[in-house]
């Protein structure tokens, strides 16, 4: 599971939308790069898990 949301974390930051202004902002607060990430994989666990609800 981990790796499908990593993967998809990945996928999401480089194209154009919600996913990828927030991954910006957080690094652009200071946040690293695989904290940032990570907390996009997050982001998508929520939105999978709204949708599957």
């Amino acid at each position: 599971m981990r790796h499908a949301l990593y993967m998809a974390a990945l996928s999401v930051i480089r194209q154009e939308g919600i996913h990828q202004h927030f991954y910006q902002g957080l690094r652009q607060r200071g946040k690293t790069g695989k904290v940032a990430l990570v907390a996009v994989m997050r982001k998508l666990l929520l939105h999978l898990n709204a949708v599957a609800r």
